[in-house]
């Protein structure tokens, strides 16, 4: 492989209430969790955020391992085993050892899921979402699932503290983003035919309460996420397109199913 290449994964479909997403928005929606391998021709796979853990999709473990309620809240249900991230990588004949880096948008359920699947890789993250997810506060706590954690200090961590360029060539640049969480980071992805692109995270759960700085019920901080948004409304005009984790239009522009954006 001579140049960089991204492909995306949904590693968590889920659904449920939109309100849940868009605070006092009304009806339902379906919701993938975005995953993406980006292969770089120096480094390797890297992979960004890794879903749900693999009990979620057993409905006779999700409520033990996520706590009780919240596996029905968020649509578990929908989850199957051939969705976690383990066995999407398998799809794509990627083992889990040839994963060089993992690197978290946050640390919430739906995106440190896999987090014990990687024990070789190098877990990249924001030192302040590292602490946090440890000990977070009574609102959020429901959010950082502490059996994902259960091998955290068994794992090589790469803590970073702000904005991050991952292999110093321009090619993988973390932003952090707080808000959502206080240590949540979208990666911009620098590719060498279609240029920079960014995979947004939750800045915005749903595109429509991003356009109009509606916050997340579960948000950590609103006045941090409203910063955070107007910064990535900046970039949005500066061309850099905005893919965000959950937003199902979002998800269906990325590349996927064995295609490649190089």
């Amino acid at each position: 492989m001579t140049k960089l290449t991204m492909t995306a994964m949904n590693v968590g479909p889920l659904g449920g209430a939109k309100n849940l997403l868009v605070a006092f928005a009304p009806g339902n929606v379906e919701t993938p969790t975005t995953s993406a391998i980006v292969e770089h021709p120096k480094h390797g796979i890297v992979l960004w955020d890794t879903g749900v853990n693999d009990a979620v999709a057993d409905p006779e473990r999700a409520d033990d391992y996520w706590g009780s309620g919240l596996p029905a809240a968020f649509g578990a249900e929908r989850l199957k085993r051939e969705d976690i991230v383990d066995a999407q990588l398998k799809k794509l004949g990627i083992s889990l050892g040839d994963v060089r880096y993992v690197v978290y948008s946050h640390l919430h359920l739906d995106h440190a899921g896999g987090m014990s699947y990687f024990p070789d890789a190098v877990h990249v993250v924001q030192r302040d979402e590292v602490r946090y997810a440890m000990w977070p506060d009574a609102w959020t706590r429901p959010m950082y699932c502490q059996n994902d954690f259960r091998d955290i200090r068994k794992l090589n961590f790469l803590e970073i503290d702000g904005d991050f360029d991952l292999f110093g060539d321009g090619s993988l640049k973390l932003v952090k983003a707080p808000g959502h969480s206080p240590g949540q980071q979208v990666l911009v992805v620098d590719l060498p035919n279609r240029g920079r692109i960014c995979l947004a995270a939750d800045t915005g759960h749903q595109r429509d309460g991003f356009e109009n700085m509606v916050p997340m019920p579960w948000d950590w901080s609103i006045s941090a996420m409203s910063m955070t948004r107007m910064r990535m409304k900046q970039l949005e005009r500066s061309g850099v397109p905005l893919f965000f984790c959950h937003d199902m239009d979002d998800f269906s522009k990325l590349p996927q199913s064995g295609q490649f954006w190089d």
